[in-house]
C-alpha cells in the first residue's frame, strides 16, 4: 500500500496551500516535511529532488512532483475531481485559472511595504468585485447546479471556495451582492472533508504574517 503523500514547503500558505486544500477535499491524508532553514532547502537541491530548483514539491505515487499546476492537475485527476470528459476539464481549467489569478494578487501581500500593500489590497478587492466574482456568480446562474461544472464537486469548486475565504480575510462582506456565491460558500464549506479542513487544528495554514515572511526571506534570500 502506498504511503501518504509528503509535502515539502515552508510552514505557511504560499503555493502549497491550494495543494493542501485539494488533497484535504479529496479526503486524502498527507504528511508535511517543512522547509525551516536554508540547509533544509539545500538538502532537497543537492539530492536532486527539485527539477527546477523550486518548491513546492510533493512525493506521491513514487514520484517527486514539482510545479504547482502540474501537482494540482495530477491530484485532481487521481481523485476524480477533474471532470468526466475534455469539455468539463476545459471549463475546470478556465475557472481554476481565474481563481489562481485572484489568489495570486493576495499571495505576496505580506511581503510588501505598507503603502504598496494597501494599494494592492484595494486593487484586489476591486478586481474580485468587478471581474472575478461576477463571472462565477453568472456561471452558477447559467449552469443551474450546485457546482460550477457538471453537477459534481470538482477542483474548480474547491479552488473557488479557497479564493472566497482568502478575500473575506480582507473584506468580510465581499459576497454581499453575490447571493449565489453566498449559497455556494455555505454548501461547499459543509462538505464533510472540507468542513474538517476548515476546523481549528487542521493542516490548513493561517494568513502569512511577519514571522513567516522572515523565515521565507531567510531560506530563499529574497
Amino acid at each position: 500500500m502506498a504511503g501518504k503523500p509528503k509535502l515539502h514547503y515552508p510552514k505557511g500558505r504560499g503555493r502549497m496551500e491550494s495543494i493542501r486544500w485539494l488533497l484535504a477535499a479529496a479526503g486524502v491524508e498527507f504528511e508535511e516535511e517543512f522547509i525551516e532553514t536554508k540547509e533544509d532547502l539545500e538538502k532537497l537541491l543537492n539530492d536532486g529532488s527539485l527539477l527546477f530548483q523550486q518548491v513546492p514539491m510533493v512525493e506521491i505515487d513514487g514520484m517527486k512532483l514539482v510545479q504547482t499546476r502540474a501537482i494540482l492537475g495530477y491530484v485532481a485527476a487521481k481523485y476524480n475531481l477533474y471532470g468526466k470528459d475534455l469539455k468539463e476539464r476545459a471549463w475546470i481549467d478556465i475557472y481554476v485559472e481565474g481563481t489562481t489569478e485572484l489568489m495570486g494578487m493576495m499571495m505576496f501581500l505580506a511581503f510588501q511595504a505598507a503603502d504598496t500593500k494597501e494599494k494592492n489590497i484595494a486593487l484586489m478587492i476591486e478586481r474580485a468585485t468587478t471581474r472575478y466574482f461576477p463571472a462565477y456568480e453568472k456561471a452558477l446562474k447559467d449552469h443551474g447546479h450546485d457546482y460550477l461544472v457538471g453537477n459534481k464537486l470538482s477542483w474548480a469548486d474547491i479552488h473557488l471556495l479557497e479564493a472566497i475565504l482568502m478575500v473575506e480575510e480582507y473584506k468580510p462582506d465581499i459576497l454581499s451582492t453575490f447571493p449565489l456565491l453566498q449559497a455556494f460558500k455555505g454548501r461547499t464549506s459543509n462538505i464533510p472533508t472540507i468542513k474538517k479542513f476548515l476546523q481549528p487544528g487542521s493542516q490548513r495554514k493561517p494568513p502569512s504574517d511577519e514571522k513567516f515572511v522572515a523565515i521565507v526571506t531567510k531560506i530563499f534570500n529574497t
